[in-house]
């Protein structure tokens, strides 16, 4: 249960400074980098719960 309420609360704390970055550099390559880099975090945390059996 641990992992799960940390995961969320980094991966909320790491889109909304790179959402801010985004949002005042307005550079398409950096877009669309963050934004695979926010999949990939994402398919990764859910990944990891998974094989912690948090989630079934």
């Amino acid at each position: 249960m641990t992992n799960l309420i940390t995961g969320i609360i980094g991966l909320a704390l790491v889109m909304t400074f790179l959402g801010i970055l985004v949002f005042w550099i307005k550079a398409i390559p950096l877009i669309v980098i963050v934004i695979g880099v926010m999949i990939l975090a994402v398919i990764d945390f859910v990944h990891s719960l998974r094989t912690n059996r948090v989630l079934r």
